[in-house]
C-alpha cells in the first residue's frame, strides 16, 4: 500500500458546512468536529512519524465562487502539499431554496480556476464529489441539478491526476443498510456516521488504509 502523504507535509480541507463542521474560526488548528477531524485524527494515529499537519478552512455555505474570492488567503498563503477540496451542494441548493443558481459551466469554470492557481504550489489535489440523499423528498429533484456537478468533479480528478472520494456512490450504497436520514438527517449535511463514512472514504484515497 503507497501513502499518499509524506513526511511533514501539511494538508489542506477546503469546502462548505460539511467540512467546516462547527470548526472554531479563531482558532486556526481547529479542525471542527466533522471527516477532516476523524481523517486528521486516524492518519495521525495510524503514522505518528509523519508529523504531518492539518488544517481546516471550510466555511459554512460557501460555493465554488466564495472559494475562488478567497483562494489566496486560505489556500495558497498556508502553502499547503496537499489540498483536499469539497465544494458544490450550496452551487446546486441556493437554485432550489433563493433561485440563485450556479450552472454546470459556471461550476466547471471556478473549479477548474482554483485547480489551476492550485498548481502554482505542486501540490497533490483530493476532489470530494457532492451528494445528496433523499431527505426530505424533495432532495430528489436536486438530481437534475446536481448530478452534472458530480460529473465535472470526476472528470476533473482525471484530468489534474487528482485523487477522487466517490461520495455519491457510497452514500447510496450506505442507505440499503440503514435509511438515508440515518447517514444525512436533511439528505446533505452528515450524521456522525456518515462524516465517519468519509473519513474512510479519504483516507483509502490517499492510501492511509486499504479499502
Amino acid at each position: 500500500m503507497s501513502i499518499w502523504i509524506e513526511q511533514g507535509d501539511i494538508v489542506l480541507f477546503q469546502g462548505d458546512s460539511i467540512t467546516d463542521a462547527k470548526r472554531v474560526r479563531e482558532d486556526g488548528n481547529d479542525l471542527g468536529k466533522g471527516y477532516a477531524l476523524m481523517a486528521a485524527a486516524q492518519f495521525s494515529a495510524f503514522y505518528p512519524e509523519k508529523q504531518v499537519k492539518f488544517l481546516n478552512r471550510g466555511i459554512s455555505g460557501n460555493r465554488v465562487k466564495d472559494l475562488q474570492a478567497r483562494w489566496d488567503v486560505d489556500c495558497l498563503d498556508l502553502k499547503p502539499n496537499v489540498v483536499s477540496i469539497y465544494i458544490g451542494i450550496n452551487d446546486t441548493w441556493r437554485r432550489y431554496d433563493r433561485n440563485d443558481p450556479t450552472t454546470k459551466e459556471q461550476y466547471e469554470s471556478g473549479y477548474r480556476d482554483l485547480l489551476e492557481q492550485t498548481s502554482k504550489l505542486d501540490a497533490k489535489l483530493v476532489l470530494i464529489e457532492p451528494f445528496v440523499l433523499p431527505v426530505p423528498e424533495d432532495r430528489k429533484q436536486w438530481r437534475e441539478d446536481l448530478d452534472p456537478k458530480i460529473n465535472v468533479v470526476r472528470e476533473l480528478a482525471r484530468e489534474y491526476g487528482a485523487k477522487l472520494v466517490s461520495l455519491d456512490g457510497l452514500f447510496a450504497q450506505a442507505s440499503t443498510r440503514a435509511e438515508s436520514a440515518y447517514w444525512a438527517p436533511d439528505g446533505v449535511h452528515p450524521s456522525p456516521a456518515g462524516h465517519a463514512l468519509i473519513a474512510k472514504a479519504w483516507l483509502q484515497a490517499v492510501g492511509a488504509i486499504q479499502a
